[in-house]
């Protein structure tokens, strides 16, 4: 069963990672959360959950939200093949999240190397705290650039820090 956002919020707590958490309306896309920018200081992400075009495997991106980039000059950035978008029953099935809530804390639900992560190195330098979807997007979790990275990581999956110039 995939972990909850009550579940995950308490695996940062254990991990001792200071995060907010401001539950909101709904939103499926950037546009959408902008509306909620003046609650939530600092950097916020877009997540694009892809396949491999050919061949198997599956990567997940993680971008600063206006980040403009081709998926297949983000996997030549991120030394990947060359990728299409993920399913919905493969988004299910991998991250335990809905479409619409993709996120890097889905990685919880993924066992370390069934997913490779590219985080764009922008999110990792931000001032402040990163926001993300606690699995639902129907909440914001901000957290610390450092403190994201050391919780995927202690989840055991390998996040490549990727300069998207």
């Amino acid at each position: 069963m995939p972990e909850t956002p009550e579940g995950l919020l308490a695996r940062l707590a254990a991990a001792g990672i200071a995060a907010r958490t401001e539950w909101h309306a709904p939103v499926f896309t950037v546009a959408e959360s902008q509306a909620l920018r003046g609650s939530l200081p600092g950097a916020h992400t877009k997540n694009l959950f892809l396949r491999a075009a050919k061949g198997e495997g599956f990567f997940l991106a993680v971008l600063e939200e206006s980040r403009q980039v081709g998926v297949n000059a983000l996997a030549r950035a991120a030394g990947w093949p060359r990728v299409r978008m993920g399913s919905a029953e493969e988004l299910r099935a991998v991250l335990g999240v809905e479409p619409g809530s993709v996120t890097a804390f889905g990685l919880v639900n993924a066992p370390p190397g069934a997913v490779q992560v590219a985080m764009d190195a922008a999110l990792a330098r931000a001032e402040g705290l990163v926001w993300c979807h606690p699995l639902v997007n129907r909440a914001s979790t901000g957290l610390a650039p450092a403190d994201l990275l050391r919780f995927l990581r202690g989840l055991g999956h390998e996040v490549r820090l990727v300069e998207l110039g």
